[in-house]
Order: C-alpha cells, then sequence, then structure tokens
C-alpha cells in the first residue's frame, strides 16, 4: 500500500470511529483506581513515618500479605505516649503512625471525581486519610505540600468500602485544621496517606496506645452524580 493510501485510509478509519462516538464516550470513567494492595510491589510505593522520628516510641510496618484469600496490605503496629529518654526532640504530641505514598510522577487528576473509596478491614480505631495536593496556601516557596483530611471510621474484623467525598476533606496544617474557607484543587494531587493516633477521632472508635491493624485492598477515585 502506498503512502498516500495509508494516509487515506488511517484518515478514514478515524473518520468513521469520530461518527460512532457518543457522550458515553467523551467521559470518563466513573471510578479510577489509584491503589492496588493485590501485588507486593505496592509495598515500594509507600513509606512510613512516625512520632518515632521525633524521640517517641510508636512503630509501624506495611506488608502484602496473603491470608488464603489473595494477597492484601496490612497497616500495623503499635501506638505509644512514651517519649524515649534522653531525646533531644521537645515533641507535644506522641502516639502516631502513618504511611505516605510516594511523590506520583507528576500529578493526578481527579476532577472528574468526588469521592474517594477505600476498602478495608479494621480494628475499631479511627484512621486518617490524608490527600496532597501542591502547595498553594502555605507561603510560596516552602517545600511543604498542603494537606487536606478526612477521619474514617474501620469497623472491627469486616470488610468495609468507606467512601468520603472530596468536600468532606478540611485543610490542615501540620495536623491542625485551617479555619478558612479554601477548595482543594483536584487536578493537582501529588499523593495520599493514611494514618493512625492514640487520641481517637470519631466518637465511639477505639482509641488510646497500643496495637493496631487495618488491612487494605485498594484506594480508588468515584464519580457519584
Amino acid at each position: 500500500m502506498s503512502r498516500f493510501r495509508s494516509l487515506w485510509q488511517a484518515s478514514l478509519d478515524a473518520t468513521k470511529k469520530a461518527l460512532t462516538w457518543n457522550v458515553e464516550d467523551l467521559m470518563p470513567p466513573t471510578e479510577r483506581l489509584i491503589f492496588n494492595f493485590s501485588s507486593r510491589e505496592e509495598v515500594k510505593k509507600w513509606h512510613l513515618y512516625s512520632d518515632s522520628e521525633y524521640g517517641g516510641l510508636s512503630s509501624a510496618s506495611l506488608e502484602i500479605i496473603d491470608e488464603g484469600n489473595g494477597l492484601k496490605g496490612v497497616f500495623s503496629g503499635n501506638l505509644s505516649l512514651d517519649v524515649a529518654e534522653g531525646s533531644r526532640w521537645n515533641i507535644s504530641r506522641s502516639g502516631f503512625c502513618g504511611m505516605r505514598s510516594k511523590k506520583f510522577d507528576g500529578f493526578i487528576d481527579l476532577d472528574a471525581y468526588d469521592t474517594i473509596a477505600l476498602k478495608l478491614k479494621g480494628d475499631g480505631r479511627s484512621y486518617i486519610s490524608t490527600i496532597y495536593t501542591e502547595n498553594w496556601v502555605n507561603s510560596p516557596g516552602q517545600m511543604e505540600d498542603n494537606s487536606w483530611q478526612a477521619f474514617v471510621f474501620v469497623p472491627k474484623d469486616n470488610w468495609y468500602i468507606a467512601k468520603i467525598p472530596l468536600a468532606r476533606y478540611l485543610p490542615t496544617w501540620r495536623g491542625n485544621v485551617i479555619d478558612a474557607s479554601m477548595e482543594m484543587n483536584p487536578s493537582r494531587i501529588l499523593g495520599m496517606s493514611l494514618s493512625v493516633n492514640a487520641g481517637g477521632g470519631i466518637p465511639g472508635a477505639r482509641s488510646g496506645p497500643g496495637d493496631f491493624k487495618v488491612e487494605l485492598d485498594w484506594i480508588k477515585a468515584f464519580r457519584t452524580e
């Protein structure tokens, strides 16, 4: 086939495809998978943090295990209110651990979605879901990302899909809610995290120092409207 005929055929095929498009083809899917904990490679996408970085004694781990029904992520550890003797840090709050995703290659755009969903099985504690966006709330030039947080109650011993509207995420700075009217820019998301602290969160949830454990299947974005 000549070069001209090849170009003509490609143009004709594209035209035919365009004529068969409908509104659904122009819309993004109703859900988007962000993280899937069914692979041991998933661990490489996350890093752990805790008050131990500042002299605290809390600890955490993230593993991908198979309990007979497929691979799942397990975020677990121990929350301690104690501080290491002789610590050079003067921390005002201890008893927290978290798992934070490494930064995406650029941004992920979730502007077409309105809800974050997590499939998990927990221990009755209240966890904190955090979304990190490009810095525009804090001082320009700072390396610290903007953070938006919402509580997630994880019922004990049963798989549960927690759905959190993006509108429910509040702007925070170093764990404190910013008392101002601001909107998240979901088209410029840098990463996410899941954390837990001994101070609790949602009334009725288990709180205090001690062990914690939450199993994770996936994290997705949904469009509900």
